[in-house]
């Protein structure tokens, strides 16, 4: 068993990013500019909006963030990305979700400009990633099309089982991984909270992956010998330490890695890799190279 690191995958992504930066700086021009949206206080989104900004300050690029209780209207929102909207300073931004009930989350989303929308959950950037079009690629697939690549795992010819059908992951990795590219031409099976049997497909997978967001769902005897595990979730459950809880996957780690060949930790599996994919996307709409 290998084990795959978001980690040092990313580290070496980062090099270039910083590279491409200071490019872009002793050519004249600006920094990358990314905005985020904060609301609420959900403990996960703080801790990703943070490492955001963190990894940002890294590669050089220039980082705002916006917090708002959870109390704030739909129409206070989305009046503050019509501004992100018009700024030309701000290159990219995102709204972290999950986003208080109240909010329509498919209307946040839709008011991004496409240009802007560097989290690539916008219907234009969706529809342009289904028709192999130039455009942002949701940050998670793109991270797990990149580790794959990374550690040059083969995908052609190779059964895909994804456990989880989101917007956010699961639909758009199984469109990244059925194309003709390179990570892809996979066949892939979907599969979700309905799916009769679960195991009978996992147990096909010579790649599974686990984005269904249940704690330790996908255990050991689930898993085809040999395969490759790619772990999305991330989940605190309670645990005896100073933190009181750790953070878990959707794949129970001891039983799995006895059977897998490549496996992603959690942490340091394909979290590393989401914000790489986010300040990829960023860096792409500061050199303007899709819209």
């Amino acid at each position: 068993m290998e084990l795959i690191s978001g980690k040092d995958a990313a580290e070496k992504i980062k090099a270039d990013i910083r590279s491409e930066v200071a490019a872009l700086i002793s050519s004249g021009k600006r920094a990358p500019h990314l905005a985020a949206i904060l609301v609420g206080n959900d403990g996960a989104s703080e801790t990703y909006v943070n490492n955001k900004i963190k990894t940002c300050k890294d590669v050089g690029f220039r980082s705002s963030l916006f917090r708002f209780e959870s109390s704030v209207s739909q129409e206070e929102l989305l009046a503050i990305i019509a501004t992100l909207n018009n700024d030309q300073d701000v290159d990219g931004f995102i709204v972290q979700l999950p986003l208080p009930a109240h909010i329509d989350v498919n209307t946040v989303t839709e008011a991004i400009l496409p240009a802007k929308d560097v989290d690539g959950f916008h219907p234009v950037n969706i529809g342009r990633m289904t028709q192999q079009q130039p455009c942002y690629i949701p940050a998670t697939p793109k991270g797990i099309i990149q580790l794959l690549q990374f550690y040059q795992i083969e995908t052609a010819g190779k059964h895909c089982v994804v456990v989880g059908r989101s917007n956010i992951v699961g639909t758009p990795v199984s469109i990244l991984l059925s194309r003709n590219t390179n990570p892809g031409n996979c066949t892939v099976t979907i599969c979700h909270s309905r799916t009769k049997d679960l195991k009978s497909f996992t147990l096909q997978a010579d790649i599974l992956i686990a984005a269904i967001g249940r704690a330790e769902f996908i255990t050991g005897d689930m898993i085809k010998e040999g395969a490759v595990v790619i772990d999305v979730g991330m989940t605190r459950i309670p645990a005896d330490n100073a933190k009181g809880y750790r953070l878990a996957g959707d794949v129970h780690f001891e039983s799995a890695a006895t059977r897998s060949s490549y496996i992603t930790p959690v942490p340091g599996g394909v979290g590393p890799m989401t914000i790489i994919g986010l300040l990829q996307n960023t860096l792409l709409a500061a050199q303007k190279e899709i819209y």
